[in-house]
């Protein structure tokens, strides 16, 4: 009996189907950011949505502060994982899509996602 460590090829189990990473940056020197567009309101509409349609906890969605994802041009943003889907919201109700379409039904919603290209 050995107590080899799992292969590469081993999958192993996530401890969450899904992350959401809202990016809370403030930059001290006046540059636009995040955080003067949003971000903390978003993260916290998220919270509550996350909650509220019983997706919270292992197994399921983590709902993630996060500093600078450098995407500032589309601000605010936050980012889908493990899909890498990258989005910019307005208000509630794009929050509330992307909790229902995306973090719960697995489906990306376009219109909210960022162009590959914009960046900082």
């Amino acid at each position: 009996m050995t107590n080899a460590a799992p292969s590469e090829t081993t999958p192993v189990a996530a401890y969450y189907e899904r992350h959401i990473f809202f990016c809370l940056n403030e930059r001290p020197n006046g540059e636009d950011c995040c955080s003067l567009h949003g971000a903390k309101a978003g993260f916290d509409h998220c919270k509550r949505a996350v909650q509220a349609a019983g997706l919270a906890g292992k197994g399921q969605v983590r709902v993630n502060k996060a500093g600078c994802l450098d995407r500032c041009a589309a601000a605010p943003v936050c980012v889908v994982y493990p899909e890498g889907v990258w989005y910019s919201f307005i208000d509630e109700s794009d929050i509330d899509e992307i909790v229902e379409s995306h973090l719960k039904n697995g489906r990306i919603v376009e219109r909210l996602r960022i162009p590959e290209h914009l960046g900082r």
